[in-house]
């Protein structure tokens, strides 16, 4: 009996997803790969040449991947990434000035340093290969993106999509992964605090929780309950607030997730 033939991919870029600000890519890099980059920053490769890439709120709009491969040649891959028009609130109030004071600084500083910790850790989740799914549903009271502009000073933007879908509504992992960030004694201004590592550098965070139901080394499974909405921390009322990562840049969760299904 003959040996079908071996399909390899192709010595070229194999692409898809979100191409705008806030979104995300999936791919395969050219076959002979040993090294894939973006815009000179080092991207990890999965198996059989898998990738992923994430855009921030303000990222450029002409990035380029570039594949090292074994023979010392490179791969360019210009990427186009679509501008978005973001929800600016403008408010003829001056900005606060002096910033947070040091008695706050001294709560701030090891919540903070708890954080940078657990993101940094890398573990082998794939969930980022799923379709994510939404960890709860409910009224959007705030967009990823939005930024209230002070007498021409810009603000702070939202870092994530806030669900309100009352206090105590159980949320779920919108895709596979590890607890590498499990707050239940809660921080000053997140609350109590969950982030999920899904692998490649791709992590979701959840704000506000009124319980946690999973412990940091826990492997979470897509659909699996992780806590209760709550309004623990700096919230104004029951709501989770739910951010994604990928390394250092923020994307819009709606671009993993899509529309709701109510």
């Amino acid at each position: 009996m003959m040996t079908p033939p071996r399909t390899l991919r192709p010595a070229v870029f194999s692409y898809a997803g979100a191409l705008t600000q806030g979104g995300w890519v999936r791919g395969t890099v050219p076959v002979g790969t040993i090294a894939l980059q973006m815009d000179g920053s080092s991207v990890p490769i999965g198996e059989a040449g898998s990738f992923i890439v994430g855009f921030d709120r303000d990222a450029g709009l002409s990035p380029e991947l570039t594949a090292t491969l074994a023979d010392g040649s490179e791969v360019v891959q210009p990427l186009s990434i679509t501008p978005r028009e973001w929800r600016l609130e403008h408010v003829n109030v001056a900005r606060r000035s002096g910033g947070p004071s040091e008695a706050f600084m001294k709560i701030r500083r090891p919540e903070l340093a708890r954080i940078a910790a657990a993101r940094a850790r890398v573990t082998s989740s794939t969930g980022w290969q799923q379709d994510f799914i939404w960890p709860v549903e409910g009224r959007i009271s705030g967009r990823f993106g939005s930024q209230r502009i002070y007498r021409g000073e810009p603000g702070s933007y939202h870092s994530g999509i806030d669900v309100a879908p009352g206090a105590g509504v159980p949320f779920v992992a919108p895709a596979d992964g590890t607890v590498v960030l499990a707050a239940a004694d809660g921080f000053s201004l997140e609350g109590k605090l969950l982030i999920v590592d899904h692998g490649m550098g791709l992590n979701s965070a959840f704000l506000h929780a009124q319980r946690l139901d999973v412990q940091e080394g826990d492997i979470v499974r897509q659909g699996q309950q992780l806590g209760l909405v709550g309004a623990s921390g700096r919230a104004t009322g029951p709501h989770l607030h739910w951010s994604v990562k990928w390394n250092d840049a923020r994307l819009d969760p709606i671009l993993f997730s899509g529309a709701m299904s109510r």
